[in-house]
């Protein structure tokens, strides 16, 4: 069973940074891509970064492309999310996601495991 733990949540104010860790246990993930959605109360899900198997691949949603970073990390068997000049619109439940592929979907159906999710709130 693999399981996915977030960790890093906070607060920080407008044009601020924050990093995202996600830890993987339960079996390897090298073989598998790797994501980050949010959500917010009442809106659906949405896909923030994602990252192949090999870290070769990466995908971002428009909102954030340019601001955010997404790398594997092999000594947690995960993923970390850089995110930096952060906005009041970036305020989120943050979540940690893997498939089988090793490549990236924006679709979130195609995560087979997840985290609880990590909250980030961005004040202005």
């Amino acid at each position: 069973q693999v399981r996915l733990v977030e960790s890093g949540a906070g607060e920080v104010q407008a044009g601020g940074s924050l990093r995202l860790s996600c830890a993987g246990s339960g079996r390897r993930l090298n073989d598998n891509a790797m994501a980050w959605f949010r959500q917010n109360p009442g809106k659906e899900r949405e896909f923030v970064a994602g990252i192949s198997w090999n870290g070769d691949n990466t995908d971002f949603a428009a909102s954030v492309r340019g601001r955010f970073e997404i790398a594997r990390d092999s000594a947690k068997n995960g993923v970390w999310l850089q995110m930096n000049s952060l906005k009041p619109e970036d305020t989120a439940v943050y979540y940690c996601a893997a498939r089988r592929s090793a490549f990236v979907s924006l679709r979130q159906v195609d995560y087979m495991y997840w985290g609880q999710g990590t909250q980030v709130t961005v004040s202005s």
